[in-house]
């Protein structure tokens, strides 16, 4: 027997719209500056920050797509399935999408976390923005989206 979908809390919903326009704004950027710019603007060039080394990196793609890309894709679909309308969805296909999504973008910020320390050995600014993004987006979705699919119960329910 399954549980009824609770409440998602507001914070929640305004928390995980507001950080997925933040990391799209951040995508977009990159993506522009993979295309457009010859020289990174915006980032310092020193022992260890340089955006230009990051983002022309091998690892700056993946199975031949410019990561900056991948990232611009994931938080349109973030934005979109964050949004406060999409979280009245009661749909619980949309929750596992939610999960699924954040849990594949954590794993991948992993990978690029590893590739800036130990295989390039510079750090993108704009690029440690979308990671910290995901994280914070990572933990947001990990707290309420359980709840939704059942696989939890809420808080505040665990006490009556």
């Amino acid at each position: 027997m399954s549980r009824p979908l609770q409440p998602v809390p507001r914070w929640a919903i305004y928390a995980s719209w507001i950080l997925s326009i933040i990391g799209l704004g951040l995508a977009a950027y990159l993506t522009w500056e993979h295309y457009n710019a010859k020289v990174f603007n915006g980032c310092p060039e020193n022992s260890v920050f340089n955006c230009q080394v990051v983002t022309t990196s091998a690892q700056s793609t993946f199975l031949g797509i410019p990561v900056a890309v991948l990232g611009l894709a994931n938080f349109i679909v973030f934005a979109i399935i964050n949004s406060p309308w999409a979280w009245r969805v009661r749909h619980y296909w949309l929750h596992v999408a939610r999960l699924v999504l954040v849990v594949g973008g954590m794993a991948f910020v992993l990978w690029l976390l590893y590739a800036e320390l130990m295989i390039i050995n510079k750090f993108c600014l704009y690029c440690t923005g979308v990671h910290l993004v995901t994280f914070a987006m990572f933990v947001v979705l990990v707290s309420v989206v359980p709840t939704q699919l059942g696989w939890v119960a809420p808080r505040d329910s665990a006490a009556q």
